[in-house]
């Protein structure tokens, strides 16, 4: 069996892939992710919006292109018979920038790992940023809200808001902000995130992709995978009507919605944790290498 893994003269990491493999793991990298990229790809190009989905490439800042492209990644190797038709992958040479955030990556995971997850937020985030906001204030302004600006405000007011994680936070309006029984910041991010969070688990995707392409394209989808499912689920909690969209309200604003909430995110939860425990080992080794 040949190599399937070398370092260049020029410090460079060779992969080399048989051909086969290469093409098949292309195909099923593109058929997990390229419905949402390149549908959000069309309608940019139509300069229409979807209040829903619009937010994995917006907000997250990965290329569709670059989801929709596979690559292995370093630490992978395969066997290579003699005389097979093979592919070679070059990384990049890997910055000192990213090797820190790799340390980083890996410290928050393990960090989140070890403290309790919280589940009693009831996603109550959505509705802080439109609290007592008018209807020309509010982010999705084309969709009406579930319930009347007064009737909204005061259900927020009767709920314990405990968000902790800073970038929902600061998306809160000024007069929600108080109302938040923690005040996570951006330096406070690896002592406040816990397992429970949406946000945070959503977020597995940011740090993934920061490493690619490092870190290889099978664990970035994993993690979009997570991400597609947290977006659905907030949104479905948020207080905008948007069932003629597909999405079906999970009416927090009762009890058994609160229930149904906690449930999606427990189940949310365990499916980060998966992924999360395989990106701070990745990171982790990342951040070890020359």
């Amino acid at each position: 069996m040949a190599s399937s893994s070398a370092v260049s003269a020029a410090g460079v990491r060779q992969i080399v892939v048989p051909r086969e493999t290469w093409d098949a793991k292309t195909q099923q990298h593109r058929a997990r992710v390229a419905e949402h990229a390149e549908a959000f790809v069309q309608r940019r190009s139509q300069n229409a919006k979807h209040p829903v989905w619009d937010f994995l490439f917006t907000y997250y800042s990965f290329s569709p292109n670059k989801l929709m492209t596979w690559v292995p990644g370093l630490g992978f190797s395969w066997d290579l018979a003699e005389g097979a038709e093979a592919v070679t992958w070059d990384s990049p040479p890997m910055p000192a920038r990213v090797q820190r955030e790799a340390r980083w990556v890996a410290q928050l995971c393990q960090n989140i790992t070890s403290r309790p997850a919280r589940f009693a937020c009831h996603g109550l985030h959505e509705w802080a940023m439109v609290y007592k906001q008018s209807a020309e204030q509010v982010r999705h302004s084309g969709y009406d809200l579930r319930l009347p600006a007064e009737e909204l405000a005061s259900f927020v007011e009767s709920q314990t808001v405990c968000c902790t994680h800073f970038d929902a936070y600061r998306f809160y309006t000024p007069e929600a902000r108080p109302l938040n029984t923690f005040n996570p910041t951006f330096e406070t991010r690896q002592e406040m995130e816990q397992g429970g969070c949406l946000h945070a688990n959503m977020d597995l995707y940011k740090w993934a992709y920061k490493l690619w392409p490092w870190i290889g394209s099978d664990l970035v989808a994993d993690a979009f995978e997570v991400a597609l499912m947290g977006r659905a689920m907030d949104m479905r909690a948020s207080p905008y009507q948007l069932a003629d969209l597909g999405f079906e309200p999970i009416r927090i604003e009762n009890e058994s919605g609160r229930a149904e909430y906690r449930a999606a995110q427990q189940n949310l939860a365990n499916a980060a944790q998966a992924v999360r425990l395989t990106l701070g080992a990745a990171a982790q080794s990342l951040a070890d290498s020359i």
